[in-house]
């Protein structure tokens, strides 16, 4: 039996429940092993995972790549959806500014993440992250000039407030909202995105379901990081944080080990629980394996309340990001 299907927004997107991130294949965790990352990619496959993301930004452009090559004989079989205007990107993959939401600039974008992916079009095209400098409404009017040029299928935004969201989705009807959510970060439940997404009929993708690796349980201590994992700078990560957010993914462990499953399979059923789709990521067959088997893994409303409980909304210490990458989140 494969991994279950859904509807992502109300626009004709479907995909598989759980789709796979592959930002840690090609950047930000640890040294690339694409042997491995095609071989994963592959596996995904074979498992019924439909939807495959990534961005621009990943290497820069190398993410892209290494995931066009991998789909490339299974290209009708997946959905390819990635992300422009994070930052700003010379045609070298060379930072060169802030997120960039000029129209020129998307159409540049989007032409560019074509010729890496090696394909026609992009069947799920993220802004990354909303351009402070232009309205909402002049990148959302170039994407849908995209789509009637058949070169993006579907659209969606990342990491944005719902009045972003409400601007765009008028400009041009938005399929997915893209943002961080798990047991250890629930921004969107009180800031009013996860109501404005299903109201507008908009599908949630979230994206690090499982804390950035603490909701597996596994992550013991920063030492077992490798030296060039971005998390080692992290401020969950860092000093007495660490310890503290450790006390807490304790808990969802031992209310795993009571069910006789993996506490990151119990953290992945309870995003999925919540009507979302989760893009967990991966560089490895054996996790994506056990992340695919949480698809299939039923969890009474009991079970979904003791574990809201067990992390209670902003109790997790530290930001998400250092505070240069927090200033181009909107919450």
């Amino acid at each position: 039996m494969g991994i279950r299907t859904h509807q992502v927004g109300s626009q004709g997107l479907t995909t598989s429940v759980e789709g796979l991130g592959t930002m840690g294949m090609t950047a930000m965790y640890g040294t690339p092993n694409d042997a491995e990352s095609v071989d994963t990619i592959h596996r995904a496959i074979e498992l019924g995972v439909t939807l495959f993301d990534t961005a621009d930004m990943y290497g820069p452009f190398t993410g892209e790549e290494l995931l066009g090559r991998a789909v490339a004989p299974h290209r009708d079989r997946v959905v390819l959806a990635t992300k422009f205007g994070g930052v700003t990107l010379d045609e070298t993959g060379k930072i060169v500014g802030g997120p960039n939401g000029r129209p020129d600039y998307v159409r540049q974008a989007v032409e560019g993440s074509l010729r890496r992916l090696g394909t026609d079009r992009i069947d799920l095209c993220y802004q990354h992250r909303v351009d402070p400098n232009v309205p909402v409404a002049e990148t959302f009017g170039a994407l849908a000039e995209l789509v009637a040029e058949g070169k993006v299928r579907y659209l969606g935004i990342s990491e944005a407030s719902a009045d972003t969201i409400r601007a765009a989705h008028d400009a041009a009807p938005l399929s997915a909202v893209q943002t961080e959510y798990s047991l250890f970060t629930r921004t969107v439940e009180a800031n009013g995105v996860l109501d404005t997404v299903r109201e507008l009929g908009i599908g949630l993708v979230a994206y690090a379901p499982l804390g950035r690796g603490f909701l597996t349980g596994e992550l013991r201590s920063l030492e077992s990081l490798p030296e060039n994992d971005w998390r080692r700078t992290a401020p969950r990560f860092s000093g007495e944080n660490f310890a503290h957010n450790l006390v807490l993914a304790d808990r969802v462990r031992a209310i795993a080990e009571r069910r006789g499953v993996t506490a990151g399979q119990l953290a992945l059923a309870w995003v999925l629980a919540q009507g979302v789709t989760a893009i967990p990521g991966t560089k490895r067959r054996a996790y994506l394996e056990e992340n695919v088997a949480a698809a299939t893994l039923a969890v009474d409303a009991a079970t979904v309340a003791e574990l809201a409980e067990a992390i209670p909304a902003g109790e997790v210490a530290g930001e998400r990001y250092v505070p240069a990458a927090m200033q181009a989140i909107q919450e």
